[in-house]
């Protein structure tokens, strides 16, 4: 196991109505003049945000608002956020909405406090340094936002996707009512459990040995999204499902399952691509790529696929770990395609020229390869893309 340091402190309130604690917490935290940064209509819709609005102001507390995210949240609207927040001296955001809402919502909060533009902290994956403090009200279980100190932001000028860190951007505090997830179509479902799965498998390939203890934690999520996520798309509305996809969509993200190990990212970086070329919903195009990704690392590190496949899948052993890691990537790609998700790029409207194009886009380390449990060039990304074209 590597040495490791680990800091958690988002405050989590997590159950049925605690929506309307919203306001309290905000108080607590020391917001006065507050940012509500949301998405799109459903929020109005459901009257969730009119909750919201009812806690500010029972504490006494000013905001304005901001909406219009989108999926794969862009630069412009965080530009026009980090206006609105110097313009009226607001000193804290609440993000209401899914993972899109809160990387935005992280964004304009370091941008304030940023000379020139923001995005030289993300074209160059430079952690920030300081941030306004955020609260988020999690719509959508997905993308774990809602409890780590990371965000994504797509550059609507060159279209491109990238991510920074930042411990001051894990949120202050985060309200998950798996209530207000009952109305999420299917799709929208299902692709956010396959975003949660694959914060997992990130931290689970690993070449760091002896971490049994992140293994199994890794492995615990794993099995509760391949036993939960069938029973919520069966009942949209069952809310024992849908509590146990919310608090696992926290714990993958957090980084408890992912500390004393090297990690990969070499999967959401070939998705990236997909999803700033043509917004292709990013749990979709992970369901994509990851069985892609795994047939390609499979003949060089074996053992570990193997263990997954038998821990997971309870495939039959093969008593050879490339056979038997095999039975368990088959057993992703049949899990995937089970709850909805797509098993190639045609399906998410991906062009046959995109291919190379995207695979010289990735962001390379000096050496020019990315990813850590195997190392891969561009050439591989073009592969890994085609093998699942």
């Amino acid at each position: 196991m590597l040495n490791f340091e680990f800091c958690s402190p988002t405050h989590f309130v997590f159950g049925k109505g605690t929506e309307a604690q919203a306001g309290k917490l905000v108080r607590q935290f020391g917001g006065n003049k507050i940012l509500i940064h949301y998405g799109g209509a459903s929020a109005e819709r459901s009257g969730l945000l009119s909750r919201v609005r009812k806690s500010l102001e029972e504490e006494g507390l000013p905001f304005v608002e901001l909406g219009g995210v989108k999926p794969n949240p862009r630069s412009g609207l965080v530009y026009e956020g980090i206006d609105l927040c110097r313009k009226e001296e607001v000193d804290f955001i609440l993000a209401v909405g899914g993972g899109s809402v809160i990387d935005s919502a992280k964004a304009i909060a370091a941008g304030v406090f940023i000379e020139g533009d923001f995005w030289q902290y993300w074209e160059t994956k430079t952690p920030v340094p300081k941030s306004l403090p955020v609260g988020t009200v999690l719509t959508i279980p997905a993308a774990g936002s809602e409890s780590s100190h990371n965000t994504v932001i797509t550059n609507e000028k060159t279209m491109v996707k990238r991510g920074t860190t930042g411990q001051c951007l894990r949120p202050k505090f985060s309200i998950l009512n798996p209530e207000l997830t009952f109305t999420l179509p299917a799709w929208q479902t299902a692709s956010g459990a396959s975003d949660i799965i694959a914060h997992v498998l990130e931290r689970y390939f690993s070449n760091t040995e002896d971490v049994e203890v992140t293994d199994r934690l890794c492995e615990a999520l794993l099995l509760t999204m391949v036993h939960e996520t069938p029973r919520v798309i069966a009942d949209p509305t069952c809310y024992e499902a849908r509590a146990n996809i919310m608090w696992a969509g926290a714990l993958a993200h957090n980084n408890v399952v992912g500390v004393g190990r090297e990690q990969d990212w070499a999967t959401h970086a070939l998705e990236h691509e997909l999803s700033a070329l043509r917004d292709v919903t990013h749990g979709a195009g992970l369901a994509v790529l990851f069985p892609a990704w795994m047939e390609k690392a499979l003949p060089q590190k074996p053992k570990l696929f193997a263990k997954m496949a038998l821990r997971i899948f309870g495939v039959e052993d093969q008593k050879d770990d490339e056979k038997t890691g095999a039975l368990g990537i088959k057993a992703w790609r049949d899990f995937f395609t089970s709850i909805g998700m797509p098993s190639t790029l045609r399906e998410l409207g991906m062009q046959e020229e995109d291919l190379p194009y995207m695979a010289n886009r990735l962001m390379l380390k000096k050496d020019g390869t990315f990813g850590n449990f195997i190392k891969l060039t561009p050439a591989d990304a073009e592969e890994i893309y085609r093998n699942c074209f």
